[in-house]
């Protein structure tokens, strides 16, 4: 059943088309930091393992959000790996060692990618789309990915 909120069925489309990436790489940095937390090795094991296991527990948070957002506007969401592969920004370039310098450097790179991305979509979500909601929704999501980008910053 179609939504009807005020949000033409085109300009909902296209909003959700950028969701869905967002979805993606959220799904895809999820991964890469369950990842981290759990092949990472180092004299700072213990601390780092905990570390990471908050970082992904946020990542899953955004994940459902995301989209349950893409579900009020009446969209499906995509919800494979494939979908996600195809749909990401992110790589999934592996660290040439498993320390916790390398995994962080690595998250860091993708938390500004999504940073960056997520800026680049508020206006146009905005201006083009006529989307506050959404608008609204990816600036706090891009608030939270600067916090994590700033505390993976200061571990280095």
């Amino acid at each position: 059943m179609k939504a009807h909120i005020g949000i033409t069925e085109k300009n909902g489309q296209s909003v959700v088309d950028e969701l869905s990436k967002i979805l993606a790489d959220e799904f895809v940095l999820y991964t890469k930091t369950r990842k981290a937390h759990w092949n990472l090795e180092g004299p700072d094991f213990f601390e780092k393992h905990t570390f990471l296991e908050l970082q992904y527990r946020q990542l899953e948070g955004f994940i459902d959000e995301v989209a349950e957002r893409i579900r009020k506007l009446g969209f499906y969401t995509p919800a494979s790996l494939a979908d996600f592969l195809s749909l990401t920004q992110l790589t999934e370039v592996a660290s040439e060692k498993n320390d916790s310098k390398g995994f962080i450097k690595e998250l860091l790179v993708d938390h500004e990618s999504v940073i960056i991305n997520l800026r680049e979509n508020i206006s146009k979500f905005d201006k083009e789309f006529h989307d506050a909601g959404s608008t609204d929704f990816i600036t706090g999501l891009m608030e939270e990915h600067e916090k994590m980008a700033w505390i993976l910053r200061s571990h280095l």
